[in-house]
Order: C-alpha cells, then sequence, then structure tokens
C-alpha cells in the first residue's frame, strides 16, 4: 500500500494557501510542510521530498493506511462541511458496488474482537476519543479530521445471532474521499480500534 510518489508532486504543486483553507490544516514556509491533526495525533507532511512524521516518536503502526489517507485528504478535501447525517458505505455514490468482496469492510474484526466485551469496546474507544452514541448496543463517533466523523457501531451476540460490527459515515464524505480512499480509512480505523484493545 505504498504512496504513488505522483501523489506527493501533485501535492507539492498545489497552493498551499487552496489547501489549508479547505482542510484547516497549518503550512510552516519556511520548512515547506504542512502540519495536519489526524485522530488527535499531530503529522507533518513534506510532499517535495515525499515524507510523512509525526510527532510520535515510537514505531509509526499502520502507517501506510494513514500516509495513503492523510495525502489524498490533503489533495482531495472539498468545501462541504459534515452535514451531521450518517450513512453507511453501501449509501455512498458506487458504495453498493464497490465495497464488496476484497474492499468489503474489515467491520468483522471488531466483532470477533469485541462482540462478547462491550465494556473493553467502551473503554478502547474512550481511549481513542470517541463519543457515544446512541445506536446499536454500542456505538462511538470519532472525529477522524473536523470534516470526518466516522462511527463505529457494535451489536453483542446472542444465542441466534453473533456479534456483528459496522461503521458509519457523514454524508459528505465522496465530496472529499474516492471509494479506494474511504476503505482505507475504514481499515485504518478497524485496526487501530482492535490493536489498541490488544488484538492483532
Amino acid at each position: 500500500m505504498a504512496i504513488d510518489p505522483v501523489n506527493f508532486s501533485d501535492l507539492a504543486a498545489r497552493d498551499p494557501r487552496e489547501i489549508i483553507q479547505l482542510t484547516r490544516a497549518a503550512w510552516d514556509s519556511h520548512s515547506r510542510e504542512y502540519r495536519i491533526k489526524i485522530w488527535g495525533c499531530n503529522y507533518w507532511v513534506d510532499a517535495a521530498h515525499g515524507r510523512i512524521r509525526t510527532e510520535n516518536k515510537g514505531e509509526r503502526v499502520l502507517a501506510d493506511y494513514m500516509d495513503l489517507f492523510i495525502v489524498h485528504y490533503l489533495m482531495g478535501t472539498g468545501s462541504a462541511d459534515p452535514a451531521n447525517e450518517w450513512v453507511s458505505e453501501k449509501d455512498i455514490p458506487g458504495g453498493s458496488a464497490f465495497f464488496r468482496g476484497p474492499h468489503t469492510l474489515p467491520t468483522k474484526d471488531i466483532a470477533r474482537a469485541f462482540g462478547e466485551d462491550m465494556e473493553g469496546f467502551a473503554a478502547v474507544c474512550t481511549r481513542l476519543g470517541g463519543r457515544p452514541l446512541a445506536l446499536a448496543d454500542a456505538a462511538f463517533t470519532f472525529d477522524i479530521t473536523p470534516k470526518l466523523p466516522v462511527a463505529v457501531l457494535l451489536w453483542q451476540g446472542d444465542e441466534d445471532f453473533g456479534p456483528d460490527a459496522g461503521l458509519l459515515f457523514d454524508k459528505t464524505i465522496a465530496r472529499h474521499l474516492a471509494l479506494d480512499i474511504i476503505w482505507a480509512l475504514a481499515a485504518l480505523v478497524c485496526k487501530t480500534l482492535t490493536r489498541t484493545g490488544g488484538v492483532d
């Protein structure tokens, strides 16, 4: 999932003033880097040299998913603010055909990790900055960026049905990200939750 260098080249060619207006990132004219907060963590993007760094000095877990998302968010974000209306991946234009087979969202990982541990799910979501939602058996919303909230829903299993999980996105997400980048974002969310919960 390495980033095609042409994406960094395209980003470097863009007007920083336009990008910071649309994304709410910051621009350092001295270092020529963007600084953007993603899921509560600051990232610095050096498009000219194709590098992304973070304030976290340790191992960058899930860096491929995060870097892919960051570059495309900086390049593709439109002017739309969140509509505060949740939709599933199948409700996104083109989503019912795209999000299947190899592009099925990996929400079953969340169900396997937390389906019998609702308290653990709540603890992990709270640790990651989630806010409770009155949906499913338990649900939390995360501000991945100011324009891209994502909700994670969990249903506890019973004697008839196993546990299940799902993601919801703001209705405007397709104005900011292509379908394959939405998938990368979803994978990032699912894998972050399970890793934080101690499940790999």
